[in-house]
């Protein structure tokens, strides 16, 4: 076991209840810090999408960014699922314990351990404008359905971007998003219907400045 995992409460990494057939969303990200955004995100794509249960993945530590000054992970769970505040939303760290750290990765092993569980991938809009740089995107989109939702601001960036250009046969209709976590993937869909301007990146920014 590595010190990591020696340090982390086994709550932080445990498996979220599964089952055969449940339709869950994965939301993965650091959620330095997580906000209102995040669930508003969610609890859209679980309505929309038929879905039974989000899965927040708090990830130890995004490997494209800086990570020198992200908060411990038993920290950032704890103030998501204070925020979080919904039945229907799991927050955990089982990445630490899976030992993965890239989308793609935290993917396949999940669909490796259950099969016959319906997943689907849940995205921002500014996720999408730059997907096209993510390790193995092409391979993560063939695994499970996913599903962006549209941010103020990015609509246009995120549709013209390589990875959606390149996915476009692969896009279903808005009024469909309801049996997107059922289709064979590749399959995505764009929901519109959230204009929150909140982004983590903006929280610590504000957080920073009002300290200074």
């Amino acid at each position: 076991m590595s010190v990591l995992l020696q340090t982390v409460p086994r709550d932080i990494i445990h498996m979220p209840i599964v089952a055969p057939g449940l339709r869950i969303g994965l939301l993965g990200g650091s959620f330095n810090p997580a906000h209102e955004a995040h669930r508003a995100v969610s609890l859209l794509a679980w309505k929309r999408l038929g879905l039974d249960r989000v899965w927040w993945l708090v990830s130890p530590g995004n490997p494209l960014k800086d990570t020198s000054d992200l908060p411990p992970l038993v920290e950032r769970i704890a103030r998501a699922r204070k925020l979080a505040a919904s039945p229907f939303i799991d927050v955990t760290g089982i990445e630490a314990a899976l030992g993965t750290c890239f989308s793609h990765d935290t993917v396949a092993e999940l669909r490796r351990r259950f099969p016959n569980v319906c997943f689907v991938f849940l995205m921002g809009a500014d996720n999408l404008a730059q997907f096209h740089r993510w390790r193995r995107w092409r391979e993560l989109a063939g695994l499970v359905p996913m599903a962006v939702i549209d941010r103020a601001g990015w609509s246009f960036p995120a549709l013209a971007s390589p990875a959606a250009t390149a996915l476009v046969r692969a896009r279903i209709i808005e009024s469909e998003a309801a049996s997107l976590a059922l289709r064979t993937p590749p399959a995505w869909v764009y929901l519109h219907g959230l204009k929150s301007p909140l982004s983590s990146t903006a929280l610590r920014a504000h957080h920073a400045q009002s300290k200074g």
